[in-house]
């Protein structure tokens, strides 16, 4: 594959310096007609229609540069951000660690984004040439004194245009946002959100994967009573298995290949905790279609991946849905949906 002969070359710069040059390239692609994926794959799902379930999940179009761009890698959806109210330039350089004998990321970024007013301009510029379902995933200012004050802004701002918005409360690296999962404050975060566009569009809440069982039975609870259309599981973790990497003692968020199993299980978790009245997305450690579709077997409607692009390249989302075909077929599936939660319901 011709990315195994630019891997090389993109590893000789440091982890954020090649995410940009990655970004530049694909600002140059050609706006391509969406890659023929078969009906089997395609679902609908509160009222968006997704033509596979492989999105690509938020960190990489952070501003919304490439996102109309991602159909013709086929991606069956694109979530942009996370972004803020206001913009903020996130923690201090160096924040994103390659860990290459681990097939693994580690990153503290916080947050670096343009902020709500110029991701909106971006996106209104580029709605036209859509054509896969965009997420935005909103997050609150690290130095914000109402953090739920901030979600209802850009909720308010971002709704419009967006075909689900995302409640990023599980990032490890702004300081104190992960207490948002917490019952009380989660619920008050939904309602004020939800109000703040209350014809708005499908309303996802991404979950970190280092939740106790007694929180996931909460957060499943909420979920239901405020009828959120989807909990995504999981951003990265702050706990570390054993890793080869000299990078492992860095501070921040651990995704790639060692998060899988963590994932997978809390996916497990939230299937049998919801009991499948939440549609649910998987992410953390998805590098394989047979990845992808051990997911959906545990009960995801979609995946989302991010962490394996930096090893597999950019086709990985064709790739993927090509194999998640074959699978179909191995197991006497006619679509993707026969297949969700077989495992555990």
């Amino acid at each position: 594959m011709i990315y195994d002969l630019v891997r090389p070359l993109l590893f000789l710069s440091d982890p954020e310096s090649a995410h940009g040059y990655s970004l530049a390239a694909l600002r140059c692609l050609p706006v391509a007609a969406t890659p023929q994926i078969s009906a089997r794959l395609k679902q609908t799902i509160s009222g968006l229609h997704f033509p596979n379930p492989v999105g690509l999940a938020p960190g990489y179009d952070k501003n919304a540069e490439i996102f109309r761009k991602m159909h013709a890698l086929g991606f069956g959806f694109a979530e942009i951000g996370t972004v803020t109210p206001r913009p903020q330039t996130g923690n201090p350089r160096p924040r994103l660690f390659r860990l290459v004998e681990d097939r693994a990321v580690i990153n503290r970024m916080g947050f670096n984004n343009d902020g709500m007013e110029v991701v909106a301009k971006r996106i209104q510029g580029n709605l036209a040439s859509r054509s896969i379902p965009l997420g935005i995933n909103i997050g609150a200012n690290k130095d914000s004194e109402d953090r739920i004050a901030d979600y209802v802004m850009a909720m308010q701002k971002l709704a419009p245009l967006a075909d689900y918005i995302t409640i990023n409360i599980s990032s490890p690296n702004t300081p104190g946002l992960r207490a948002l999962q917490d019952k009380g404050a989660l619920d008050d975060l939904l309602v004020r959100v939800r109000a703040a566009a209350p014809e708005g569009p499908p309303l996802f809440l991404k979950v970190a994967p280092d939740l106790e069982t007694v929180d996931i039975d909460d957060i499943a609870a909420i979920a239901i009573e405020r009828k959120l259309d989807a909990l995504i599981v999981s951003n990265t973790t702050i706990t570390r298995p054993t890793l080869q990497s000299r990078y492992a003692g860095e501070g921040g968020g651990l995704s790639g290949a060692p998060l899988r199993d963590l994932a997978h299980q809390r996916l497990i978790d939230f299937r049998k905790a919801t009991g499948g009245k939440v549609r649910l997305i998987g992410v953390g450690g998805i590098a394989s279609a047979e990845d992808a579709y051990a997911r959906i077997r545990a009960g995801a409607s979609l995946v989302q991946i991010y962490s394996a692009l930096v090893y597999e390249g950019p086709f990985l989302a064709e790739k993927i849905t090509r194999g998640l075909e074959a699978l179909l077929d191995r197991d006497g599936f006619a679509s993707i949906t026969e297949a969700i939660g077989i495992d555990v319901d």
